[in-house]
Order: structure tokens, then sequence, then C-alpha cells
């Protein structure tokens, strides 16, 4: 994205990037983007969703049925109307990034049932959505900042958390808890947003060739992404990490029923689901 942005622009714009929580976990960097003070920001659908109620949608467990799928939601209609509704907000949504399906990882026992799941502590996002989720299927949420659950998991703070498998490795997380459940509840996608003041302050001209290199670039990290899970999954197995396939998952979208219902209190959002549903 820099490279096109530095292309299109002759120089006049760059992009820095600050990776690993370098300015701050997740939530704070949401607020100082809010604020004008960070330009760009790529976040999780599931926190900014405390902010942005529509984005919610994006991270409703068993929702999209397959990674494509999800995919046909985001490069269409439902997406850009997503991505435009983060704009009363103070952010100017560009674009999504895959994320993986999110998966549940323990310390203590395989899951593959919801029985498995009672009294285990199990991270979760600083999401109310997230936290109802975990408790739906019987496990303890713990919300925790991303930083401190390598932290958490080394000294039996949690037994546990979910995430996807390059945050599973990357993070350490796998040499802790040697149980890894394909679960696969979410395939939220992270998005891509701008203060509405650094968006304020480009051109016309400039503000398409942003929003086009946005694009450009998450069909670029689609390939990147599948790389990288292949690779993680296959480090976390060679390091001893056991692999659970074998699950019942029509339980596990049956205890979803509360959430759901919870969600769809509002018109707007039980519409969105269902157009995410009927698309093939």
């Amino acid at each position: 994205m820099d490279r096109l942005i530095a292309e299109r622009t002759g120089g006049r714009h760059r992009i820095v990037v600050f990776h690993s929580r370098q300015l701050g976990e997740e939530k704070e960097t949401l607020e100082q983007t809010r604020a004008g003070a960070i330009d760009l920001n790529r976040t999780n659908v599931a926190l900014i969703g405390t902010i942005v109620p529509s984005v919610t949608v994006l991270a409703m467990p068993f929702l999209f049925r397959s990674l494509e799928h999800l995919q046909h939601v985001l490069d269409g209609p439902v997406g850009n109307e997503i991505l435009n509704s983060l704009e009363a907000h103070g952010f100017v949504g560009l674009t999504f990034y895959d994320s993986g399906a999110r998966s549940i990882y323990n310390s203590v026992r395989p899951v593959r049932s919801l029985d498995d799941l009672k009294g285990l502590r199990l991270r979760v996002q600083q999401s109310e959505q997230m936290s109802d989720m975990i408790r739906a299927l019987g496990a303890q949420p713990v919300q925790m900042a991303y930083g401190q659950v390598l932290t958490g998991l080394a000294n039996r703070l949690i037994d546990g958390a979910e995430n996807n498998w390059p945050s599973f490795v990357t993070t350490g997380h796998y040499k802790y808890a040697g149980y890894y459940t394909l679960t696969r509840h979410t395939v939220s996608p992270e998005v891509l947003v701008m203060s509405r003041k650094a968006w304020a302050s480009l051109t016309p001209d400039e503000q398409t060739i942003f929003r086009e290199a946005a694009q450009r670039s998450s069909l670029y990290m689609r390939e990147k992404w599948r790389e990288l899970e292949e690779r993680s999954r296959k480090q976390a197995e060679q390091a001893g990490v056991k692999v659970v396939t074998d699950f019942d998952r029509k339980p596990f979208e049956a205890a979803m029923a509360g959430i759901y219902a919870k969600a769809e209190r509002d018109p707007a959002i039980a519409a969105l689901i269902e157009r995410i549903r009927n698309m093939e």
C-alpha cells in the first residue's frame, strides 16, 4: 500500500508502520485514531464493533459458512455499507483484511464437546459479544489485552484463549496451550480505518489513491495470509500441539441462539444478518 501511494503521489505521502503494539494496545490505538493522533489503524472488527454496532455482525459466531462466503460478503455491497457506516463514528473505512478462522485452544484438555469447555478460563477480546459467546459455550470469559495473554497462560491465570493459527504461533501461545480445537467459531476480518482528520487533509484525488491502494493491498494480503496460516499450523503441530478436528459442531452453533436473539433486537442488525445468510 505504501509503495502504491508513494508512486501515485510522487512521494508526497508515505506510510510508516508501527507494529507489535508499539503505539499501545488495540483499544488504546482506536481512541487515538478517532482523536486524529494516529492516521491509519488496522484493527479487528470485534473491538471496533464496540463503537460501531453494524461492524459487530462480522464477528457473529458461526455466521459465515466458509472463508469464501466471508470474502464474497466483504467484496460486495454489504462490505461497502459497513465500511461507510464507520464515518459517523469518527473513522473512514478503507478496506478489510483476512484474519483467518478463530478457534479455541487451551492447556488443560482436548475440547470435543461443550462439556469439555466447562470450567475453563478463556481469554477473549475486550468485547461484550465475545464474552457472551464464551459464556454461552459454558466456559468462563476473561477479558484481557492481547499483549498480556502469554503471561496469563504461562502463569496459569487463564487456561486458554481463542485465535487464528498465526496469532497462536507468533505470540508463543502454542508453547503453553497444547490443545487446539478447530471450532472456527468466527472468521471475523480486520478492518483498515483512517482518522477523519487525516482523511480531510487529503485532496479528493489523493483520497481516491488511498482507497484504491488499500483495496489492492487487501487482495495481496489474502495470498500472504494463506501462506502464513499453513506455516503456522505446521510449526504448532511439529511442536507437539494436538489438533482436535473430531468435535460435534451442531451443539456449539445451537448454543449461540441467545446471542443472535440479543443482536436481532435491532431491526437493522437483524436485516444485515439475514442478507449475509442468504448470500451464496
